[in-house]
Protein backbone atom coordinates (compact mmCIF):
# COMPACT_ATOMS: atom_id res chain seq x y z
CA UNK A 1 0.00 0.00 0.00
CA UNK A 2 1.76 3.39 -1.23
CA UNK A 3 1.60 6.30 1.43
CA UNK A 4 1.81 9.70 0.79
CA UNK A 5 2.79 12.65 3.46
CA UNK A 6 0.38 15.27 3.65
CA UNK A 7 1.57 18.71 1.75
CA UNK A 8 -0.73 22.00 3.07
CA UNK A 9 -0.75 23.38 -0.71
CA UNK A 10 0.16 21.29 -3.11
CA UNK A 11 1.63 23.25 -6.36
CA UNK A 12 -0.34 21.70 -8.81
CA UNK A 13 -4.39 20.29 -8.56
CA UNK A 14 -5.07 16.83 -7.32
CA UNK A 15 -8.14 15.10 -6.73
CA UNK A 16 -9.34 12.60 -3.93
CA UNK A 17 -11.98 10.45 -4.14
CA UNK A 18 -13.74 9.21 -1.01
CA UNK A 19 -15.20 5.88 -0.83
CA UNK A 20 -13.98 2.91 -2.79
CA UNK A 21 -17.09 0.67 -3.49
CA UNK A 22 -17.76 -0.46 -7.29
CA UNK A 23 -18.53 3.59 -8.43
CA UNK A 24 -15.66 5.01 -6.19
CA UNK A 25 -13.30 2.61 -7.67
CA UNK A 26 -14.29 3.21 -10.97
CA UNK A 27 -14.41 6.68 -10.95
CA UNK A 28 -11.26 7.05 -9.88
CA UNK A 29 -9.53 4.55 -12.70
CA UNK A 30 -11.39 7.22 -15.60
CA UNK A 31 -9.75 10.09 -13.70
CA UNK A 32 -6.44 8.46 -13.69
CA UNK A 33 -6.76 7.37 -17.40
CA UNK A 34 -7.31 11.44 -18.03
CA UNK A 35 -3.96 12.07 -16.92
CA UNK A 36 -4.70 13.08 -13.35
CA UNK A 37 -2.97 12.72 -10.32
CA UNK A 38 -5.44 10.87 -8.22
CA UNK A 39 -5.17 9.98 -3.56
CA UNK A 40 -7.97 7.67 -2.57
CA UNK A 41 -9.45 6.89 1.22
CA UNK A 42 -11.69 4.64 2.43
CA UNK A 43 -12.68 3.17 5.53
CA UNK A 44 -11.18 0.03 5.60
CA UNK A 45 -7.97 0.16 4.15
CA UNK A 46 -6.92 -0.59 0.20
CA UNK A 47 -4.05 -2.13 -1.22
CA UNK A 48 -4.33 0.80 -4.08
CA UNK A 49 -2.09 3.40 -5.57
CA UNK A 50 -2.06 6.76 -3.34
CA UNK A 51 -4.20 5.74 -0.87
CA UNK A 52 -3.83 8.14 2.32
CA UNK A 53 -4.26 7.99 5.69
CA UNK A 54 -7.22 9.99 6.29
CA UNK A 55 -9.65 12.33 4.77
CA UNK A 56 -7.84 15.14 6.05
CA UNK A 57 -4.59 14.10 4.61
CA UNK A 58 -7.03 13.66 1.34
CA UNK A 59 -7.74 17.66 2.01
CA UNK A 60 -4.12 18.48 2.64
CA UNK A 61 -3.16 16.89 -0.38
CA UNK A 62 -6.43 17.31 -3.25
CA UNK A 63 -8.01 20.73 -4.20
CA UNK A 64 -11.22 18.69 -5.77
CA UNK A 65 -12.64 15.56 -2.91
CA UNK A 66 -15.04 13.07 -4.61
CA UNK A 67 -17.33 11.26 -2.07
CA UNK A 68 -18.72 8.15 -3.14
CA UNK A 69 -20.21 6.81 0.44
CA UNK A 70 -23.45 4.65 0.79
CA UNK A 71 -25.87 7.02 3.16
CA UNK A 72 -26.41 9.51 4.74
CA UNK A 73 -24.81 8.85 8.46
CA UNK A 74 -22.05 7.96 6.25
CA UNK A 75 -21.83 11.44 4.16
CA UNK A 76 -22.33 13.96 6.91
CA UNK A 77 -19.51 11.72 8.93
CA UNK A 78 -16.82 12.36 6.31
CA UNK A 79 -17.82 16.11 5.76
CA UNK A 80 -17.14 16.51 9.51
CA UNK A 81 -14.07 14.69 9.22
CA UNK A 82 -13.11 16.55 6.32
CA UNK A 83 -13.98 20.40 7.54
CA UNK A 84 -11.28 20.91 9.90
CA UNK A 85 -8.26 20.94 6.56
CA UNK A 86 -10.90 22.53 4.18
CA UNK A 87 -10.29 25.73 2.59
CA UNK A 88 -11.62 28.26 -0.05
CA UNK A 89 -9.58 26.59 -2.98
CA UNK A 90 -11.43 23.16 -1.98
CA UNK A 91 -14.23 21.87 -4.10
CA UNK A 92 -16.45 19.16 -2.31
CA UNK A 93 -18.26 17.23 -4.77
CA UNK A 94 -20.99 15.08 -2.85
CA UNK A 95 -21.90 12.24 -4.67
CA UNK A 96 -24.10 9.88 -1.82
CA UNK A 97 -27.84 9.25 -2.74
CA UNK A 98 -29.03 10.69 0.43
CA UNK A 99 -32.31 13.00 1.93
CA UNK A 100 -31.98 16.73 0.46
CA UNK A 101 -32.42 17.62 4.18
CA UNK A 102 -29.04 15.45 4.49
CA UNK A 103 -27.44 16.98 1.11
CA UNK A 104 -28.06 20.75 2.78
CA UNK A 105 -26.75 19.69 5.60
CA UNK A 106 -23.35 18.62 4.13
CA UNK A 107 -23.13 21.65 2.25
CA UNK A 108 -23.43 23.81 5.13
CA UNK A 109 -20.70 22.28 7.18
CA UNK A 110 -18.17 22.20 4.10
CA UNK A 111 -19.24 25.53 2.85
CA UNK A 112 -18.60 27.19 7.00
CA UNK A 113 -15.05 26.59 5.90
CA UNK A 114 -15.25 28.92 2.51
CA UNK A 115 -15.33 25.90 0.45
CA UNK A 116 -17.65 25.23 -2.33
CA UNK A 117 -19.90 22.65 -2.21
CA UNK A 118 -21.70 20.41 -5.54
CA UNK A 119 -24.33 18.34 -4.80
CA UNK A 120 -23.40 15.59 -7.77
CA UNK A 121 -26.23 12.36 -7.57
CA UNK A 122 -25.58 10.33 -10.15
CA UNK A 123 -27.45 7.15 -12.53
CA UNK A 124 -25.79 4.86 -13.93
CA UNK A 125 -24.73 1.39 -11.77
CA UNK A 126 -21.84 -1.19 -12.24
CA UNK A 127 -21.18 -0.95 -16.59
CA UNK A 128 -21.92 2.54 -16.85
CA UNK A 129 -19.27 3.76 -14.17
CA UNK A 130 -16.65 1.17 -15.58
CA UNK A 131 -17.74 2.33 -19.56
CA UNK A 132 -17.30 5.84 -17.87
CA UNK A 133 -20.73 7.20 -18.74
CA UNK A 134 -22.26 8.04 -15.62
CA UNK A 135 -25.36 10.80 -15.79
CA UNK A 136 -24.85 13.53 -13.28
CA UNK A 137 -27.63 15.40 -11.39
CA UNK A 138 -25.95 18.36 -10.36
CA UNK A 139 -26.98 20.97 -7.67
CA UNK A 140 -25.12 23.96 -6.82
CA UNK A 141 -23.91 27.39 -8.44
CA UNK A 142 -22.91 27.06 -11.61
CA UNK A 143 -19.39 28.86 -11.07
CA UNK A 144 -18.35 25.97 -8.63
CA UNK A 145 -20.19 23.51 -11.58
CA UNK A 146 -17.64 24.96 -14.39
CA UNK A 147 -14.21 25.01 -12.54
CA UNK A 148 -15.44 21.01 -11.48
CA UNK A 149 -17.18 19.83 -15.03
CA UNK A 150 -13.99 18.43 -16.52
CA UNK A 151 -13.21 16.16 -13.31
CA UNK A 152 -17.52 15.21 -13.70
CA UNK A 153 -16.90 14.62 -17.60
CA UNK A 154 -13.90 12.21 -16.75
CA UNK A 155 -16.71 9.46 -15.21
CA UNK A 156 -19.49 10.53 -17.61
CA UNK A 157 -21.91 11.37 -20.38
CA UNK A 158 -23.96 13.72 -19.47
CA UNK A 159 -23.99 16.08 -16.60
CA UNK A 160 -27.36 17.54 -15.92
CA UNK A 161 -27.93 20.94 -13.92
CA UNK A 162 -31.16 20.39 -11.39
CA UNK A 163 -30.85 23.44 -9.48
CA UNK A 164 -30.30 24.40 -5.65
CA UNK A 165 -28.42 21.97 -3.22
CA UNK A 166 -31.09 19.26 -2.58
CA UNK A 167 -32.85 19.55 -5.78
CA UNK A 168 -30.74 16.54 -7.29
CA UNK A 169 -30.85 14.60 -4.90
CA UNK A 170 -35.30 15.07 -4.53
CA UNK A 171 -34.77 14.39 -8.63
CA UNK A 172 -32.14 10.96 -8.06
CA UNK A 173 -34.64 9.44 -5.37
CA UNK A 174 -37.39 9.93 -7.70
CA UNK A 175 -36.03 8.16 -10.35
CA UNK A 176 -35.02 4.78 -8.50
CA UNK A 177 -38.75 5.12 -7.49
CA UNK A 178 -39.00 4.03 -11.35
CA UNK A 179 -36.38 1.76 -11.68
CA UNK A 180 -37.66 -0.32 -8.27
CA UNK A 181 -41.06 -0.34 -9.35
CA UNK A 182 -40.13 -1.30 -13.09
CA UNK A 183 -38.20 -4.22 -11.94
CA UNK A 184 -40.54 -4.98 -9.61
CA UNK A 185 -43.00 -5.55 -11.94
CA UNK A 186 -41.22 -7.16 -14.62
CA UNK A 187 -40.33 -9.93 -11.89
CA UNK A 188 -44.28 -10.19 -11.18
CA UNK A 189 -45.49 -10.65 -15.10
CA UNK A 190 -42.04 -13.51 -15.34
CA UNK A 191 -44.09 -15.04 -12.26
CA UNK A 192 -47.55 -14.83 -14.51
CA UNK A 193 -46.00 -16.03 -17.72
CA UNK A 194 -44.38 -18.74 -15.93
CA UNK A 195 -47.26 -19.62 -14.10
CA UNK A 196 -49.41 -19.96 -17.31
CA UNK A 197 -46.80 -22.30 -18.70
CA UNK A 198 -45.51 -19.19 -21.45
CA UNK A 199 -41.85 -19.65 -22.20
CA UNK A 200 -40.10 -16.74 -20.26
CA UNK A 201 -37.65 -16.01 -23.64
CA UNK A 202 -40.95 -15.39 -25.52
CA UNK A 203 -41.80 -12.42 -22.72
CA UNK A 204 -38.35 -10.95 -23.24
CA UNK A 205 -38.93 -11.02 -26.39
CA UNK A 206 -42.18 -9.58 -26.62
CA UNK A 207 -41.05 -6.69 -24.08
CA UNK A 208 -38.33 -5.61 -26.75
CA UNK A 209 -40.97 -4.42 -28.56
CA UNK A 210 -43.43 -2.80 -26.06
CA UNK A 211 -43.75 0.65 -25.42
CA UNK A 212 -42.86 0.35 -21.90
CA UNK A 213 -39.35 -1.40 -22.43
CA UNK A 214 -36.74 0.89 -20.91
CA UNK A 215 -32.67 0.76 -20.81
CA UNK A 216 -33.30 -1.25 -17.26
CA UNK A 217 -35.76 -4.21 -18.44
CA UNK A 218 -33.28 -4.69 -21.51
CA UNK A 219 -30.20 -5.11 -19.06
CA UNK A 220 -31.95 -6.48 -16.41
CA UNK A 221 -34.23 -9.09 -17.74
CA UNK A 222 -32.07 -11.42 -19.18
CA UNK A 223 -29.87 -11.84 -15.74
CA UNK A 224 -33.59 -11.90 -13.99
CA UNK A 225 -33.94 -15.67 -15.93
CA UNK A 226 -30.39 -16.86 -15.65
CA UNK A 227 -30.82 -15.91 -11.53
CA UNK A 228 -27.89 -13.69 -11.99
CA UNK A 229 -27.95 -11.23 -9.22
CA UNK A 230 -24.59 -10.39 -8.88
CA UNK A 231 -24.38 -6.74 -7.77
CA UNK A 232 -24.58 -3.76 -10.18
CA UNK A 233 -27.21 -1.76 -7.87
CA UNK A 234 -27.29 -4.04 -4.48
CA UNK A 235 -30.86 -4.59 -2.90
CA UNK A 236 -29.30 -2.58 0.11
CA UNK A 237 -28.95 0.50 -1.77
CA UNK A 238 -31.98 0.74 -3.29
CA UNK A 239 -34.13 -0.49 -0.11
CA UNK A 240 -31.99 2.64 1.40
CA UNK A 241 -33.47 4.64 -1.43
CA UNK A 242 -36.99 3.23 -1.57
CA UNK A 243 -36.73 3.85 2.22
CA UNK A 244 -35.87 7.76 1.55
CA UNK A 245 -39.03 7.98 -0.86
CA UNK A 246 -41.26 6.98 2.12
CA UNK A 247 -39.68 8.93 4.61
CA UNK A 248 -40.31 11.95 2.03
CA UNK A 249 -43.58 10.74 1.51
CA UNK A 250 -44.94 10.83 5.24
CA UNK A 251 -43.52 14.11 5.63
CA UNK A 252 -45.39 15.69 2.93
CA UNK A 253 -48.87 13.20 3.09
CA UNK A 254 -48.24 11.79 0.09
CA UNK A 255 -49.81 7.99 -0.23
CA UNK A 256 -46.69 6.30 -2.65
CA UNK A 257 -48.33 3.24 -2.98
CA UNK A 258 -45.75 1.54 -5.30
CA UNK A 259 -42.79 2.75 -3.61
CA UNK A 260 -43.92 1.12 -0.22
CA UNK A 261 -44.65 -2.31 -1.94
CA UNK A 262 -41.32 -1.84 -3.52
CA UNK A 263 -39.53 -1.75 -0.39
CA UNK A 264 -41.36 -3.87 1.14
CA UNK A 265 -40.47 -6.95 -1.37
CA UNK A 266 -36.63 -5.48 -0.64
CA UNK A 267 -36.89 -5.45 2.80
CA UNK A 268 -37.80 -9.32 2.32
CA UNK A 269 -34.97 -10.18 0.12
CA UNK A 270 -32.48 -8.35 3.12
CA UNK A 271 -34.25 -10.75 5.53
CA UNK A 272 -33.45 -13.78 3.81
CA UNK A 273 -29.94 -12.55 3.52
CA UNK A 274 -29.74 -10.98 0.06
CA UNK A 275 -28.91 -7.65 0.80
CA UNK A 276 -25.19 -7.82 -1.27
CA UNK A 277 -27.36 -8.84 -4.48
CA UNK A 278 -28.14 -7.12 -7.56
CA UNK A 279 -31.73 -5.61 -6.32
CA UNK A 280 -33.34 -7.81 -9.44
CA UNK A 281 -32.72 -10.51 -7.05
CA UNK A 282 -36.62 -9.79 -6.19
CA UNK A 283 -37.24 -11.87 -8.83
CA UNK A 284 -35.77 -14.57 -6.57
CA UNK A 285 -39.24 -14.50 -4.99
CA UNK A 286 -41.19 -15.37 -7.86
CA UNK A 287 -38.69 -17.54 -10.44
CA UNK A 288 -38.37 -21.21 -9.94
CA UNK A 289 -37.55 -24.01 -12.57
CA UNK A 290 -40.84 -25.68 -13.80
CA UNK A 291 -40.63 -29.53 -13.85
CA UNK A 292 -41.03 -30.66 -17.50
CA UNK A 293 -44.39 -32.52 -16.82
CA UNK A 294 -45.99 -28.98 -16.36
CA UNK A 295 -48.45 -30.13 -18.84
CA UNK A 296 -48.85 -34.17 -17.96
CA UNK A 297 -50.82 -35.68 -15.70
CA UNK A 298 -48.69 -36.03 -12.44
CA UNK A 299 -46.61 -39.10 -11.48
CA UNK A 300 -46.47 -39.36 -8.27
CA UNK A 301 -43.66 -41.83 -8.04
CA UNK A 302 -41.22 -40.15 -10.07
CA UNK A 303 -42.05 -36.39 -8.03
CA UNK A 304 -41.49 -38.49 -4.55
CA UNK A 305 -38.34 -39.85 -5.54
CA UNK A 306 -37.33 -36.01 -6.46
CA UNK A 307 -38.45 -35.25 -3.10
CA UNK A 308 -36.66 -38.23 -1.12
CA UNK A 309 -33.49 -37.69 -2.93
CA UNK A 310 -33.38 -33.68 -1.79
CA UNK A 311 -32.62 -32.38 -5.00
CA UNK A 312 -34.09 -28.99 -5.34
CA UNK A 313 -36.55 -28.01 -7.34
CA UNK A 314 -35.01 -24.57 -8.13
CA UNK A 315 -31.92 -23.16 -9.85
CA UNK A 316 -30.79 -21.88 -6.49
CA UNK A 317 -29.76 -23.59 -3.25
CA UNK A 318 -32.13 -24.66 -0.86
CA UNK A 319 -30.47 -21.63 2.10
CA UNK A 320 -31.72 -19.23 -1.29
CA UNK A 321 -35.02 -20.47 -1.70
CA UNK A 322 -37.73 -18.58 -0.46
CA UNK A 323 -40.19 -20.17 1.58
CA UNK A 324 -43.74 -19.92 -0.04
CA UNK A 325 -45.87 -22.41 2.47
CA UNK A 326 -46.80 -22.29 5.57
CA UNK A 327 -44.57 -23.93 7.94
CA UNK A 328 -44.79 -27.56 8.31
CA UNK A 329 -46.98 -27.66 5.13
CA UNK A 330 -44.76 -30.07 3.48
CA UNK A 331 -44.43 -32.70 6.20
CA UNK A 332 -48.41 -32.62 6.30
CA UNK A 333 -48.42 -32.94 2.21
CA UNK A 334 -46.24 -36.00 2.53
CA UNK A 335 -48.45 -37.94 5.22
CA UNK A 336 -51.53 -39.71 4.16
CA UNK A 337 -54.60 -37.12 4.22
CA UNK A 338 -57.14 -37.56 7.23
CA UNK A 339 -59.97 -38.89 4.98
CA UNK A 340 -59.24 -40.69 1.89
CA UNK A 341 -61.64 -40.40 -0.69
CA UNK A 342 -60.17 -43.45 -3.04
CA UNK A 343 -58.88 -47.26 -2.73
CA UNK A 344 -57.73 -48.29 0.58
CA UNK A 345 -60.03 -45.39 2.46
CA UNK A 346 -63.10 -46.06 0.91
CA UNK A 347 -64.55 -47.25 4.33
CA UNK A 348 -63.33 -43.49 5.63
CA UNK A 349 -64.64 -41.45 3.05
CA UNK A 350 -68.15 -43.18 3.45
CA UNK A 351 -68.30 -42.56 6.92
CA UNK A 352 -67.19 -38.78 6.00
CA UNK A 353 -70.13 -38.67 3.61
CA UNK A 354 -72.26 -40.09 6.21
CA UNK A 355 -71.72 -37.34 8.48
CA UNK A 356 -71.76 -34.69 6.41
CA UNK A 357 -75.59 -35.76 5.71
CA UNK A 358 -76.33 -35.74 9.14
CA UNK A 359 -74.69 -32.46 9.89
CA UNK A 360 -76.39 -31.12 6.87
CA UNK A 361 -80.35 -32.20 8.11
CA UNK A 362 -79.71 -30.89 11.29
CA UNK A 363 -78.98 -27.63 10.14
CA UNK A 364 -81.85 -27.36 7.86
CA UNK A 365 -83.90 -28.64 10.83
CA UNK A 366 -83.23 -25.89 12.89
CA UNK A 367 -83.44 -23.35 9.58
CA UNK A 368 -87.14 -24.83 9.68
CA UNK A 369 -88.23 -24.54 13.67
CA UNK A 370 -86.85 -20.94 13.00
CA UNK A 371 -89.05 -20.44 10.17
CA UNK A 372 -91.90 -21.64 12.05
Amino acid sequence: MERFASTSHPTHKNIGVIGLGIIGRAVAAHLRRKGFEVFVWNRSPRPVPNFVGSPGELANLCDYIQIFVSDDEALLQTVEQLSADLAPRHIVLAHSTVTPDSMRAAAEIVERRGTRFIEASFTGSKPAAEKGQLVYYVGGTEAALKEARPILEASSKEIIYIGAVGQASAIKIATNMITAASVQAAAEALALVQALGVPLEKFVEAMRANASHSTTLAMKLPKMLERDFEPHFSVKHMLKDMQIANQIALSRYLDLGVATAARDQLVEQVQWGHGDNDYSAVARKFLYDIAPAVHEEPRMEAQDAQSDAGEPVTGTTESEKPNLEPQGASAMSAQQPLLSFSGAGDGLAQTASRLRRGFLRQLLSRFSSGQG
